[in-house]
């Protein structure tokens, strides 16, 4: 299978987690170890990456020798707000450019403030960020995200932390067939059979983190979201059947049987 491309680096795995709501780092890393991600995604504003020298930081945990860390905006809901708070992360991680944008616009259902996301991506961009961002599934604004530089476009499956899974594939295929940078689900994968579905749609990789920091087994419910991700990129790649809808077809040839 060729490989997950980002900002210039080839990536193994097609799928990317997040590093909230486990029980602690040692779970968070068994958890990340067990999905084989190789990018890490760490919300800057709530967890420790060394704005606090007093306390743990995660990236003891989660060495970015090993991981590549894409610091996030979680918790913003302003353009400025994003915008500082990448930059700091920017200096925390010694010039690290690449990042996930994400303004929301509502705190019960985070879901996306699309003005705002727009308005701080082309700031981003232009700051020589390499952009990342979380958005509505909204194929035009998709595009429009694109068309302002960001390296890969976001689109939800549905709301953040819902684990309804994807509750429009129309758009993400609308979203998919018009891009030219990888398209990553974020948000709303509640099981492994969600990610598949994703891969299956032909999105470049999934990122999650509540379904797996969430589930009863977390390092359990990691391994079964790699396999998933496997499954169904490959399932993309071989090309499923066509549906047939009003006549069967028999799996077994029908000339020549015994008896005819």
């Amino acid at each position: 299978m060729h490989q997950l491309t980002l900002a210039g680096k080839a990536y193994r795995s097609r799928l990317l987690v997040g590093t909230g709501k486990y029980k602690d780092f040692a779970q968070t890393r068994a958890a990340i170890d067990a999905s084989g991600a190789e990018i890490v995604t760490v919300a800057v504003r709530r967890v420790n990456i060394g704005q606090d020298a007093s306390q743990p930081s995660l990236l003891d945990a989660i060495p970015p020798s090993q991981f590549t860390i894409l610091p996030n905006t979680a918790g913003c809901y302003t353009a400025d707000d994003a915008v500082r708070t990448l930059r700091l992360a920017r200096e925390l991680l010694d010039g690290h450019p690449l990042c996930k944008l994400e303004v929301l616009g509502d705190p019960t259902n985070l879901f996306p403030n699309m003005p705002e996301t727009l308005k701080a991506a082309e700031i981003l961009v232009k700051e020589g960020f390499q952009v990342m961002v979380y958005c509505a599934d909204d194929p035009i604004q998709c595009k429009m995200l694109e068309d302002i530089g960001c390296i890969a476009v976001m689109p939800l499956a549905s709301l953040i932390g819902s684990g309804m899974g994807i509750v429009n594939p129309w758009n993400l295929r609308l979203i998919i067939d018009n891009a030219k940078v990888p398209i990553i689900v974020d948000a709303g994968v509640g099981t492994a059979s969600d990610a598949t579905i994703a891969m299956e749609l032909g999105c470049d990789g999934v990122l999650m983190n509540t379904a797996i920091a969430h589930a009863k087994d977390p390092v359990l419910m990691a391994s079964a979201m790699k396999k998933g991700i496997e499954a169904g990129r490959e399932a993309f790649l071989a090309g499923r059947m066509a549906r047939k809808y009003y006549s069967a077809d028999p799996s077994s040839p029908t000339s020549g049987l015994i008896g005819s």
